[in-house]
């Protein structure tokens, strides 16, 4: 019994990429329809709430739509645990498996993106949508430029794509030990610092650094070096994982 290849090595790279990347997109409720159900019912549940008590406030802040962000974790959670082996069983490699997923996670990146800052500046035009509301259009707050408000939103999206690569990578590689040693040394390594900067007395100093940088720093550039971090993290991982 022979198993058809999804991708022949005949097949030009590109088209063997955007060949495996179809096997990404089928699944549109864990790419685009659950985050975007997430988002909106954290949107309902605030503006319901602050409808009923009627809040005086300048601005009423609600940050349950960051759940958004968050939300993408599981569709690469199971593209790395799930999808990655069966792709790599009917002959895909696995540089044209992650290439294909980094592709749709770039896709993905900007569709949710060009929404979410679509809907942040229909919130600045209502008003916050009538009642004040500061959901969408947060990054307004700490910048005028609005470059910076949609590259935020956008290396949020990447942070939190490759936090779900490298989660899977490690769940596939390590099985679940991996994930409770990994969770365990980032909360105690997290806690130790907190406890240094704290001793030391340096929370003021580091307030004074986000303030002297350029907003595009903590906005932008640390989300973003993070999440590729975590991208290059989970592909040096699934190139030496068994399949």
């Amino acid at each position: 019994m022979t198993t058809t290849q999804i991708s022949p090595a005949h097949v030009p790279a590109a088209a063997r990429v955007a060949q495996v990347a179809r096997v990404h997109t089928k699944p549109l409720a864990g790419l685009l329809w659950w985050p975007l159900g997430i988002g909106a019912a954290a949107f309902a549940i605030a503006y319901a709430i602050i409808a009923l008590v009627d809040a005086p406030q300048e601005a009423n802040f609600t940050g349950g739509v960051s759940a958004v962000f968050f939300s993408v974790l599981g569709f690469y959670i199971v593209s790395i645990t799930q999808t990655f082996p069966f792709a790599v069983g009917l002959g895909v490699t696995r540089r044209d498996f992650f290439a294909s997923i980094l592709l749709v996670g770039a896709g993905q990146v900007l569709v949710l993106s060009a929404l979410l800052f679509g809907l942040a500046l229909v919130e600045r035009a209502t008003d916050g949508f009538g009642l004040n509301m500061l959901a969408f259009d947060i990054g307004s707050v700490f910048t005028s430029s609005e470059w910076v408000q949609f590259a935020c939103i956008a290396s949020l999206f990447v942070f939190g794509n490759g936090i779900g690569l490298l989660l899977g990578a490690i769940q596939f590689r390590y099985r679940m030990t991996g994930i409770y040693v990994v969770g365990t040394a980032v909360l105690v390594a997290l806690g130790a610092l907190a406890v240094l900067v704290t001793w030391a007395g340096w929370w003021g100093d580091i307030g004074s650094w986000f303030v002297s940088v350029p907003v595009a720093v903590p906005m932008v550039v640390m989300p973003l070096a993070v999440g590729l971090a975590a991208i290059a993290g989970a592909w040096a991982l699934l190139r030496r994982a068994t399949v």
